[in-house]
């Protein structure tokens, strides 16, 4: 079999749509082992998070978003454009089944910024991978904080990644995060400086794809979703991370230290998007939320 091209197959089991593996490898700029190896999953989850940016400006321009892996790879590989969790997560998901690892989809819900006691939608995909009998968590679709290496599904433990510390904690009754209690639900945390946030939660359940086209088109269409309502973009550098929020593009160091600069003008927007997140759009486009109308 052609390792580089796999075809991806239906429920019916014919095949749909051939993933280009060299393709997918030349847009990341990954030239290591293709083996199924914790080492390659790094290798992946690290260049991914730097190349392929997370953004949401099909969602502003009132584009569907498409879920399929034809679109997945046309759009990210070959257009050179990013996405959000979706289309990120489900592109690797199927990059990594291709390769021979053991993969699973499971939902989550994004908790940045927001307290415990409030609860956000399900809406939120990550890649769950089983090697040498542990278990691993992937997430490059989760904005200014995708992961840049896998975190070993364990409690409590702080874990190094090329970027910021994370952890898993646990609230409610767990039997070793195989069953667990009604209430019971997993935190990733971030910590930045001394502090640890939540990224998002989790129960380990597991999310089809059902559940993707459900959330998916709650997420790009309703009015509420914050992807309706800001211009988010980011990715990740060998020095740390770039994000733009609407007007406000900044660079965060690896130390925490982090420079703002506010665009007052769409043609620097657009040159931001460009130059600093390798997103190229025509000089005629406009995002039109409610903090960059006025853009001229």
């Amino acid at each position: 079999m052609d390792r580089a091209r796999i075809g991806c197959a239906r429920h019916d089991g014919r095949v749909t749509h051939t993933l280009d593996l060299d393709a997918y490898f030349a847009r990341i700029g990954y030239t290591g082992s293709r083996a199924p190896t914790l080492e390659t999953l790094r290798a992946i989850s690290y260049a991914h998070v730097c190349r392929i940016p997370f953004e949401n400006v099909d969602v502003l321009l009132g584009r569907p978003i498409a879920l399929e892996l034809e679109a997945l790879e046309a759009k990210l590989v070959h257009a050179r454009r990013g996405g959000y969790c979706f289309e990120q997560n489900g592109l690797l998901l199927a990059v990594l089944e291709a390769l021979g690892f053991s993969v699973r989809p499971l939902s989550a819900r994004v908790r940045v910024n927001r307290p415990r006691e409030m609860t956000p939608p399900r809406t939120h995909l990550l890649v769950r991978v089983e090697l040498e009998g542990q278990s691993w968590l992937a997430d490059v679709g989760v904005g200014a904080w995708s992961l840049t290496a896998p975190l070993r599904l364990v409690l409590d433990e702080t874990q190094t990644t090329p970027h910021e510390p994370r952890r898993l904690v646990a609230e409610g009754d767990w039997d070793g995060l195989v069953r667990r209690g009604p209430a019971a639900r997993l935190f990733h945390q971030i910590r930045l400086g001394e502090t640890w946030q939540d990224v998002c939660e989790l129960t380990l359940e597991e999310m089809p794809p059902i559940d993707r086209v459900v959330s998916n088109w709650y997420t790009s269409t309703h009015p509420l979703s914050h992807f309706k309502g800001a211009l988010l973009a980011a990715r990740a550098t060998p020095e740390g991370r770039i994000t733009l929020l609407d007007d406000v593009l900044t660079h965060r160091a690896h130390d925490g230290t982090s420079r703002t600069e506010t665009l007052r003008r769409l043609a620097g927007l657009l040159d931001a998007l460009a130059r600093e997140l390798g997103i190229v759009l025509p000089p005629d486009t406009r995002l039109a939320t409610p903090r960059l109308a006025g853009l001229s």
